[in-house]
């Protein structure tokens, strides 16, 4: 499941089907039955956790506390200094400039050069209207 594994790093919700919900950083995920890893997790009933793992059985919700990051929007601002040049791989939650610039939402992952520092001001520039902390 795609969509929960780019919910890994985020802050987010786990309702158990005890009736038990559990806050904390989602760190690690289970693809084929959905248990998850919880890294400094808090609940009412059991207080804070250093790492909680909970199996997929009893999962009822997850839930996200973060805007997911707009990853189509900054394709789009790129595509204007780089027509023609910018892929939007939404399954990888990566964009790719020129076949050798790869970035997600922390910024460059791959690439240097000129052509790199121009995405690299247009990512900032980007992230800094948005008001996104990066």
């Amino acid at each position: 499941m795609e969509e929960l594994s780019n919910l890994l790093q985020k802050h987010v919700s786990v309702v158990t089907n005890q009736g038990k919900t559990f806050v904390g950083t989602l760190t690690g995920v289970d693809t084929e039955n959905l248990s998850v890893c919880l890294t400094n997790a808090k609940s009412e009933q059991a207080g804070e956790i250093h790492k909680l793992f909970i199996n997929g059985s009893t999962i009822l919700q997850i839930s996200s506390f973060e805007k997911p990051f707009d990853l189509q929007s900054l394709g789009e601002r790129l595509e204007r200094v780089f027509p023609r040049m910018v892929r939007v791989m939404d399954d990888a939650g990566v964009i790719v400039v020129m076949d050798r610039i790869r970035l997600n939402e922390k910024g460059i992952i791959e690439g240097s050069g000129p052509a790199a520092e121009r995405v690299q001001r247009v990512f900032d520039e980007f992230i800094r209207e948005k008001g996104i902390k990066a």
